[in-house]
């Protein structure tokens, strides 16, 4: 691509001790690449602490803004508002826990010529406890095995996605099975997906919100009423209701 086009956004909550960074990184990424590009936080509610950084954050880089959800809406509900916000040709994002190097969009934006719609990462290793590496490959095998998916990594956050392809799908889900709804209708209506080997690294601050009993039982609610919906009834998107 010549001089590429792209919004690139990040969903955070309460990820206050690597959104600056994460922040530096981008703006120093993009310029290194020639972007033409802008940047967004997508706070989803988080706690004091973090809502003064992003303050912070938006006072000295004047190329970033935050948009506020009052109340936590969940993951989904973080990406839906990313996406919606974007105005560039393509559409970059990443979690706010700086467990993938920014610096890798170069590997994406290398991949995204005219005949590609999705730039999608694959973890090259996967660097968490053992526990939560068991739990990630048996999600990855039932998400990939009930939606037919054909991808190595289903849900590896670091995507590229041209920002059209949203004119074709609409994504309404507010929880994490979000991912497996996004790529489940992409590549039903056709979208070409390129994969790119990209680093994963432990997480340097906070916990994660997915790794307890109560919302992987959420998850696999969700997830099945996905299945059932899109794989079972074969509704198309516009039939659903948000979640």
């Amino acid at each position: 691509m010549a001089r590429p086009s792209v919004s690139i956004f990040y969903p955070c909550y309460n990820d206050w001790g690597t959104m600056g960074s994460m922040v530096l990184l981008t703006v120093q990424t993009a310029r290194r690449l020639d972007l033409d590009y802008d940047v967004t936080i997508v706070d989803d509610g988080s706690e004091e602490q973090t809502r003064v950084l992003l303050g912070e954050i938006e006072e000295r880089f004047p190329e970033v803004r935050v948009i506020r959800h009052e109340q936590n809406g969940g993951y989904g509900a973080a990406l839906r508002t990313g996406f919606a916000s974007a105005t560039k040709d393509w559409v970059f994002y990443t979690d706010g826990d700086a467990q993938y190097d920014v610096c890798e969009l170069e590997r994406l934006v290398e991949k995204a010529g005219p005949d590609v719609d999705v730039v999608q990462g694959y973890k090259i290793d996967r660097n968490d406890p053992l526990h939560r590496v068991i739990i990630g490959r048996v999600y990855h095998w039932i998400v990939r095995t009930a939606f037919g998916l054909k991808l190595r990594d289903v849900d590896c956050d670091f995507r590229l996605i041209r920002r059209t392809v949203f004119d074709k799908i609409e994504l309404v889900h507010s929880s994490g099975v979000i991912c497996a709804e996004m790529m489940t209708k992409m590549q039903r209506v056709g979208c070409r997906i390129v994969e790119v080997p990209v680093h994963h690294y432990q997480r340097a601050h906070g916990k994660s919100q997915f790794f307890n009993f109560p919302r992987i039982a959420r998850v696999a609610w969700n997830l099945t009423g996905l299945w059932i919906r899109l794989i079972v009834l074969r509704k198309d998107a516009w039939s659903l209701t948000p979640r």
